[in-house]
């Protein structure tokens, strides 16, 4: 649904309301209009030291956006001018609180970005999220969840354009870390649901300067296409991102993704992996596993199946 017409269905229903309240009642109140951003209040970054956090610094502080950076690593590059960066670690819920006290959003990127055995991953990956949306709660502020396609990676790739996956499929994760962004995403609905904290939950395809392999044709997103969404978000009014996932990539003709939830910030990829097709295509590993899945070679490690799961996953053919 539009903007436009999610504004005239809520009017609607408010015009329904007060024809039939009757006299000596109390009329419903109208909503008011959405707040528009405060550029005012700060942004935090976690994760604030890889690559896509320093990118973000310096794109969004280009943009007049103050940030606070945060990362267990120290900053490696010279500090952007409107930001400023204190190192932390996830697990440190108090110093969260106080890095987040009048921020409007958190974009959070920080955690353990690839996979790992499960006691690496859980701590970041899960207490960390927790002190992350603890902190939202308490500021009122947006989560932007850094999710991955390897919460959904073990679905197979398709073959036409009518098995596109929409932001509503099932998780099918293909290791501990997309086990722990599935997870992630989770959090999200729970803490909208129970507090109201809106959240864009971004399945990240592949993130990089440029694609390196053919599958990258399909789950390449640029650096820039990430930036433009971070800033349409941060610019998004109060009360119109709800509970969203929008799939992480550029305009590649050969995606693996359909609907999600783009239109509700405004985003639309400008970048394609097209660019690069002549340069990747047919650099593909061999590896049946991970040729078979979308979530590539995570699929293949530790991969001791005989023959691949059923689609279905209740299914015991």
């Amino acid at each position: 649904m539009s903007r436009i017409m999610a504004r005239e269905a809520g009017a609607s229903r408010v015009r329904g309301l007060t024809r039939g309240v009757r006299r000596g009642t109390i009329a419903p109140t109208i909503p008011e209009t959405p707040a528009l951003p405060d550029p005012s209040r700060p942004v935090l970054i976690t994760g604030a030291s890889g690559n896509l956090g320093r990118m973000l610094a310096r794109e969004l502080t280009k943009e007049g956006w103050t940030v606070r950076l945060t990362d267990i690593a120290p900053f490696p590059d010279p500090m952007p001018e409107r930001a400023a960066f204190t190192k932390a670690d996830l697990s440190d819920g108090v110093t969260l609180l106080r890095l987040a006290e009048g921020c409007s959003h958190i974009l959070h990127y920080g955690g353990i970005s690839s996979e790992y055995p499960w006691e690496v991953v859980a701590g970041p990956n899960l207490r960390g999220l927790f002190h992350v949306y603890e902190a939202a709660r308490r500021e009122g502020a947006r989560v932007m969840f850094a999710s991955s396609n390897h919460s959904i990676g073990f679905h197979t790739r398709p073959t036409g354009n009518n098995e596109l996956l929409d932001f509503d499929c099932a998780f099918r994760p293909d290791g501990f870390y997309g086990l722990s962004k599935a997870y992630g995403e989770l959090m999200g609905r729970l803490y909208w649901d129970k507090h109201g904290v809106e959240n864009l939950n971004v399945r990240i395809g592949s993130c990089f300067p440029e694609p390196v392999d053919e599958r990258m044709l399909s789950t390449w997103l640029s650096y820039a296409d990430l930036a433009r969404m971070m800033a349409c978000l941060l610019r998004t009014e109060a009360g119109r991102v709800g509970h969203a996932v929008v799939w992480g990539a550029s305009a590649n003709p050969k995606t693996y993704w359909g609907e999600d939830h783009r239109d509700r910030i405004g985003w639309q990829p400008q970048d394609t992996a097209e660019a690069w097709r002549d340069k990747v295509a047919g650099k593909v590993s061999g590896n049946v596993v991970t040729e078979r899945y979308q979530g590539g070679a995570y699929t293949a490690m530790d991969y001791t199946r005989g023959a691949p799961s059923p689609r279905d996953a209740f299914s015991l053919e």
